[in-house]
């Protein structure tokens, strides 16, 4: 798989990276909104979404690296982000019956 990956330029695995880590942090960032406006610590769903969006755009990026460490820990990330969404949508789906 690795070698399916080798061919883009180093450059812009570098912009993938840094965009990853972007949208890892409009997690926090609409968080830190959400908080604010409810005026208590709440965690939205927004939150969720640009959780897996970030996560799996980083265990993409820790594969082209052969980071071990940063690979486990997006891989457990990405399944608790997995999970939340799908609570998410299937208590909503719950709701509506």
């Amino acid at each position: 798989m690795l070698a399916a990956l080798t061919w883009i330029p180093h450059h812009l695995w570098l912009i993938f990276g840094f965009f990853g880590q972007a949208m890892f942090f409009m997690r926090f960032f609409f968080q830190w909104l959400a908080s604010e406006k409810a005026g208590r610590s709440i965690v939205p769903n927004i939150f969720w979404i640009f959780s897996i969006l970030g996560g799996s755009i980083l265990l993409i990026y820790a594969i082209y690296k052969q980071d071990p460490v940063f690979i486990a820990g997006q891989s457990v990330g990405f399944l608790i982000y997995a999970r939340n969404i799908y609570f998410i949508f299937f208590s909503k789906k719950q709701s509506a019956e």
